[in-house]
């Protein structure tokens, strides 16, 4: 038996046979125990080959998909992960890591409601703990781009190492938790009062399923995916995915720190930039779209840089205060009138020395009260970049009374006239 176990070759006949059982009707927990007594811990590559030969072979990956839940039932336990890599903060295998444990988390959350309502009586009204779990629902949605990153970003790596068929089957299994949570949020919005037996009724037909379809993701991925793809991609392709990822974003978790290869082993970084795209931190825009933003947000901006001199300014419908483009280039302190040069002066010598980073001021202008606010920039070394002034007519905002909630646009519409 121990020849058996160490022979690579054969293990993965035996695992395939098994899975063949499964595709033949044989229930997991009839083929789960032989598994473990016969191959004992099973390499989580050997699924990976195992599953790929099967798709090889003839087997269509639909019915590859149609078993995928019934033998990660069967192997549940019995994977191997000896010598899998641990990747660092901010590596695109550890940002999934942390994001599996969100949506872990949200489940667990959704679980607990599940047994607040079961627990209630026919008649009694669950609506409350009904509106909280279309909340965790929603916060589910939001594993829509960690999906996309998979499809669009990991898988089309590990197809070019010839790794077809696990992406093929793992993105059919993204498409059907899809499909099950849009129901569930469907059936959540279809009625504005619940009963706890109306509730329990829907819960174990929709809801469970929809949130069993996003752990059982989850545990793919933790027992198959990210071990293989940490042992299958070289430094480069996972800064490329890197890369990319902000152009997706992150699904229930914000990663803090930003990971690079370690250029000490030889690495170079060649990044390819879209040239249409301008890149930031978190996330991109095209010129056309990032003019349009500054120009919509609701107050004036002008940039003076390092050498104070004014190098940009907002033109949204309504200006605060005129402008026109013969001020760029300009030194800032002639853009004022004489009697307050001084005080820019000091404003702007605060600034690079670091003894202020911000300043306001109000006033009333032809019956409009007017915010001014100047704010230093600076790079992450703390370098002086230059200043950041904001003007903003908060006339209307000072008359604000109660509240407006977000529901009631549905009730009056919008209060825009424009």
């Amino acid at each position: 038996m121990s020849e058996l176990i160490g022979n690579a070759e054969r293990r993965k006949e035996l695992l395939k046979h098994m899975i063949l059982q499964l595709h033949k009707g044989e229930a997991p927990e009839q083929v789960r125990p032989q598994l473990i007594r016969v191959l004992g811990q099973v390499p989580y590559n050997d699924v990976v080959e195992v599953e790929q030969q099967l798709i090889d072979e003839g087997l269509p990956a639909e019915e590859v998909m149609r078993l995928c839940d019934m033998h990660t039932a069967a192997l549940q336990g019995a994977i191997d992960h000896t010598g899998v890599k641990e990747p660092p903060a901010g590596h695109p295998a550890h940002t999934f890591q942390q994001e599996n444990q969100a949506l872990r988390w949200e489940v667990g959350a959704i679980d607990a409601l599940y047994s607040e309502v079961s627990s209630a009586h026919a008649g009694e009204d669950v609506t409350a703990q009904m509106s909280d779990l279309q909340v965790r629902f929603n916060n589910l949605m939001d594993v829509e781009k960690h999906y996309l990153r998979k499809e669009h970003l990991l898988f089309p790596f590990l197809e070019k190492h010839g790794i077809t068929g696990p992406p093929k089957v793992m993105w059919g299994k993204h498409d059907e938790a899809r499909a099950k949570l849009t129901s569930a949020q469907d059936t959540l919005r279809s009625l504005p009062r619940w009963t706890a037996s109306d509730a329990q009724s829907i819960t174990g037909l929709v809801l469970q399923p929809a949130s069993a379809a996003i752990v059982d993701m989850v545990d793919k991925e933790e027992q198959i995916l990210l071990p293989m793809c940490l042992d299958t991609l070289s430094d480069s392709e996972w800064f490329e995915i890197a890369r990319q990822s902000n152009e997706y974003g992150y699904c229930l978790y914000d990663p803090a720190e930003t990971w690079t290869p370690d250029v000490s082993a030889g690495y170079t970084a060649e990044v390819a930039v879209d040239s249409q795209r301008i890149q930031l931190p978190s996330g991109s825009f095209t010129p056309t779209e990032l003019q349009a933003v500054l120009n919509t947000i609701p107050f004036d901006l002008t940039f003076v840089d390092k050498d104070d001199k004014v190098r940009y300014f907002t033109q949204g419908r309504e200006r605060i205060f005129s402008r026109s483009r013969a001020i760029l280039g300009r030194q800032v302190e002639y853009c004022h009138p004489p009697k307050s040069v001084h005080i820019v002066k000091q404003i702007l010598d605060d600034f690079h020395s670091g003894a202020h980073e911000h300043a306001h001021f109000w006033i009333t202008l032809r019956g409009r009260f007017i915010s001014i606010e100047y704010f230093a920039l600076r790079d992450p070394e703390g370098q002086y970049l230059g200043c950041l002034e904001v003007s903003q007519d908060l006339t209307e905002k000072r008359a604000l009374e109660g509240e407006q909630r977000l529901l009631a646009y549905a009730d009056e519409g919008s209060t825009d006239v424009n």
